[in-house]
């Protein structure tokens, strides 16, 4: 099951490696992007929380690492409940991505 880090930035300026043991936050969240604070967390719990069935479904058991990382975002939201969160990276990108990224897509420059 591939895996993946998003980088964010908190309103108060404060980076956070976010872990999730699926991909399935490219379908929730953008590279780049801005969310207020309240939207971030909750695309994040959802993407997540479909993440972790994903293992459960494959392994027999939920992501406890994917649970912990929910309970950072949530903490820190907690301590800043406006503004706007920034993703500043997602990694591995959807290979999608990566191929247009590379200038392979096929797509004229």
């Amino acid at each position: 099951m591939p895996e993946m880090t998003m980088t964010v930035r908190w309103p108060d300026g404060r980076v956070q490696d976010c872990y999730s043991p699926s991909l399935v936050l490219h379908d929730h969240l953008a590279a780049g992007a801005r969310y207020e604070v309240a939207e971030f967390v909750e695309r994040t719990a959802t993407a997540l929380g479909i993440a972790s069935e994903r293992v459960r479904a494959r392994y027999g058991f939920a992501c406890t690492s994917a649970a912990a990382t929910l309970d950072a975002v949530r903490s820190v939201a907690r301590r800043q409940p406006t503004g706007q969160v920034e993703v500043l990276r997602m990694w591995p990108p959807l290979p999608v991505e990566a191929a247009r990224a590379a200038g392979r897509d096929g797509s004229a420059s």
